[in-house]
């Protein structure tokens, strides 16, 4: 089984912020599509158009964490939760 690290190495993988727009402008990983959490359930048509792997992140790692069950509720294959913003970072180290 893969790592998130060698997951998020995969070109084509799919880096979703699940954070506020707010939070999104006041830092995000470079390449990141930010769909709050609170839109996700809504936004499945535009998540469709996405390419897997998706790996989510937030703050913490609780919001994507919820994203990932809806995703993965939704019949998405290949949805990963990266945890946090800092997470993340040293993860694409």
């Amino acid at each position: 089984m893969k790592t998130i690290k060698e997951i998020l190495q995969q070109p084509q993988a799919t880096i979703i912020d699940v954070r506020s727009p707010m939070e999104y402008a006041s830092g995000h990983v470079d390449g990141a599509v930010n769909i709050p959490v609170d839109e996700i359930a809504h936004e499945m048509e535009q998540l469709k158009t996405l390419t897997p792997p998706y790996i989510l992140y937030c703050r913490s790692g609780a919001r994507s964490s919820m994203a990932a069950h809806y995703m993965t509720q939704a019949g998405f294959k290949e949805v990963y939760n990266a945890g946090g913003l800092a997470d993340i970072r040293i993860l694409m180290m």
